[in-house]
């Protein structure tokens, strides 16, 4: 059951990564659904009723799923990014490293943290997930909300992505402001998200996305249009670039400068715990070994032995050495191991002090990436060859961290049920494993269904075919053309020629743009087919730190406008990151996850009771988000492995059968509906019989 729910919601982590670069925990939902299925299952089936510590295996092993997808997600898409094939062996293979590092090194450090730290660690994200296990064994948790947020987010996703019955995204251009422009994507998942963070952390992310549409984009165009040539980094005259053409060209560097310094700010700002961290885990491991010296070890307080745990810690580091498709050397694997260990311990103290969804992992992996680069720069190990590298190093390091943090949440929970911890520690090596797997074909799924074969032609350029390797035209396109042609992998601009993947003809010229799904840059398909692509904010923002360092090429002007704009909310005393986030992605996915943060904003407000931090944790609203979240990712994942084939595609996309469709308009009122529904389950006006 763990690596079932463990899949489900590791899949819809990773459609969330991928579209605006954060993911929420999974521990509860997955919680509350074990709860009430095994239920289910013991009055159907006749089956004995679940115990409080089977209900915790399966949770400890289905949270697995989303700390991988979030690791995997930040880095992966970097290469597709950089003009590299994103191969399924690769995104498997460091998912798997980094999942079973963070697990096996965090291992030493639970009698530290978890134990010794009892008092002082509260692990909100845990503790709060105890007590729905400790309430589901009295019998009173039920999953009907999380089910009821999946069904509604699962039918509103197919109603609007799937028969296209109204636009996904409005969007108005403000004709009387040149360069401001509003746009929404009417979606549950992004509604669910700034539900579950809460009214001021999603106003400031949306504060980002204004500055990014109403002040910078118009700036650009003020200052920009009367240019007579075009402005680095772009190739075209400001004057005849679209909007979106200035957002990628120009507002995404400042945004990236923003978010790599929120990231490393925070990072900063958690010095003196990190610190601590170190300290007080390398005591406790001295402590632990102590203490297992002077009595029998009672069945709470078994860990997997350190023999085996020392003993997969090696074998890890020379699976990083030998894997040729890392393209790894021994001191990135060496590199790999410190910073491994150094950001579980940090993740997971952090964690206990101010949860999860607070914890700089992405202020980690930009400075894990930052000091990367910069060591390969002083061995002279510069250029394009060393970027996969580097990116790989960062990959494994990201994911670890993030799954050493989840981890630390799962044994705080289990210590406060009374949980075997190997028992646990088992769980989730079995967890990374499972999840590892599909998330790297889920990934791969979603770029090929949304990937683009657009015809292209530079009749004056050619290029030497005699090496290349050979493929067809895949996806809708493909069924136009069954010729074959050689695979060019730019991965450094030529004669005007943008880095990424091409389709060259047997005379040497180029015939198609492989225009990816993550990151791409066309929305339509020559048949005028709508597709979806994903941003992958936090990917991009790796693929500038690696290009920027090793190939010297960024327009560090741009940057250092972001890296101040994070400065100057810092001083303020206003989070910078959350904001960051804003302004590097469009507008549209800042929005909806603005109108979530008002809802729950209107449902705390407006309710009788104060609830703690443990109870807002596991509150109707929240678990109704969860379900959201899961459900319209889900059918995202859905109708993207249908769009796979242009027929299928097709005989869904009812906008011809319905007049009001095109309505940019009519697109709010769906959304609204939701979001009316959303606030009554939140002030258990609905879904609650005991409230009526």
């Amino acid at each position: 059951m763990g690596v079932i729910l463990g899949i489900i919601f590791g899949a819809s982590s990773l459609y969330l990564a991928l579209k605006v670069g954060i993911t929420v925990s999974a521990s509860i939902p997955v919680a509350v659904l074990s709860i009430t299925l095994f239920r289910a299952f013991s009055k159907v089936f006749g089956l004995p009723k679940a115990t409080i510590l089977q209900n915790n295996i399966v949770q400890t092993t289905g949270s697995a799923g989303e700390s991988i997808a979030f690791g995997v997600a930040v880095t992966m898409p970097a290469l597709l990014i950089l003009g590299y094939n994103m191969e399924i062996g690769r995104t498997m293979l460091v998912a798997i490293l980094g999942g079973l590092l963070g697990v096996l090194m965090m291992i030493p450090l639970r009698w530290a943290l978890i134990v010794k730290g009892h008092g002082e660690l509260t692990y909100p994200e845990g503790t709060a997930c105890a007590e729905v296990l400790i309430v589901g064994e009295k019998g009173g948790t039920s999953a009907r909300t999380v089910f009821t947020g999946f069904g509604v987010g699962l039918l509103y996703k197919f109603l609007n992505v799937g028969m296209k019955l109204w636009n996904d995204v409005p969007e108005h251009i403000l004709s009387w402001y040149k360069g401001g422009h509003f746009s929404t994507e009417v979606s549950p998942e992004l509604l669910g998200v700034g539900y579950i963070i809460g009214t001021r952390v999603s106003l400031i992310m949306a504060g980002g996305g204004v500055l990014s549409a109403l002040v910078l984009t118009p700036a650009i165009v003020l200052f920009g249009s009367g240019l007579k040539e075009p402005l680095f980094p772009a190739t075209k005259l400001i004057s005849d670039m679209s909007i979106h053409e200035i957002w990628s060209s120009y507002v995404l560097y400042i945004g990236a400068g923003a978010v790599a310094a929120g990231g490393i700010i925070s990072l900063f700002q958690s010095l003196p715990t990190i610190v601590r961290s170190i300290t007080a885990g390398l005591k406790g491991m001295e402590g632990t070994a102590a203490s297992r010296k002077v009595a029998k070890v009672p069945r709470t307080e078994k860990d997997i032995p350190m023999t085996v745990v020392l003993g997969g810690v090696a074998l890890l580091i020379l699976a990083i050495w030998a894997a040729p498709v890392l393209k790894m050397n021994l001191l990135g694997a060496i590199l790999i191991v410190v910073f491994g260990f150094l950001f579980v311990l940090v993740a997971s103290r952090i964690t206990g002090e101010i949860g999860s969804s607070s914890s700089p992992i992405s202020g980690m992996t930009v400075a894990t990436l930052l000091l990367t680069c910069l060591i390969f720069v002083m061995i002279g190990w510069v250029g394009i060859d060393y970027r996969v590298t580097a990116l790989s190093i960062a990959a494994i390091v990201c994911i670890a961290a993030s799954n050493g943090g989840t981890t630390s949440q799962d044994l705080k929970t289990g210590f406060l049920v009374g949980a075997t911890p190997k028992a646990q520690q088992i769980a989730l090596l079995i967890g990374v494993l499972t999840s590892a797997i599909v998330i790297g074909y889920t990934l791969l799924l979603l770029n090929d269904a949304s990937t683009i074969y657009a015809k292209r032609s530079f009749p004056n350029v050619t290029f030497d075919t005699t090496n290349l390797s050979k493929e067809k035209v895949g996806g809708p396109e493909g069924t136009r053309d069954s010729s074959e042609y050689s695979v060019l992998q730019l991965t450094q601009p030529r004669d005007g020629i943008a880095v990424g993947k091409y389709l060259v003809d047997s005379s040497g010229h180029i015939a198609y743009l492989v225009d990816p799904g993550i990151n791409g840059v066309l929305k339509n398909r020559d048949n005028g087919v709508k597709v979806q692509k994903y941003d992958a904010p936090k990917a991009r923002l790796m693929s500038l730190i690696i290009d920027g360092i090793l190939t010297q090429k960024l327009p560090w002007g741009l940057v250092l406008i972001g890296v101040f704009i994070a400065v100057v909310l810092e001083m303020s005393g206003i989070s910078a990151l959350p904001f960051a986030v804003g302004v590097y992605l469009p507008l549209s996915a800042s929005t909806p996850i603005m109108f979530g943060g008002l809802v729950r904003f209107l449902v705390e407000k407006t309710s009788d009771k104060k609830k703690t931090a443990e109870e807002a944790e596991s509150a109707p609203g929240v678990l109704l988000s969860s379900g959201l979240i899961a459900g319209g990712s889900i059918a995202g994942i859905g109708i993207a492995i249908l769009s796979i084939k242009e027929d299928w595609g097709s005989a869904l996309d009812f906008s011809k059968s319905f007049p009001l469709s095109g309505a940019d308009w009519f697109s709010y009122i769906p959304f609204i509906l939701m979001m009316l529904f959303v606030y009554l389950v939140g002030r258990e006006f609905i879904l609650n019989p005991k409230k009526r």
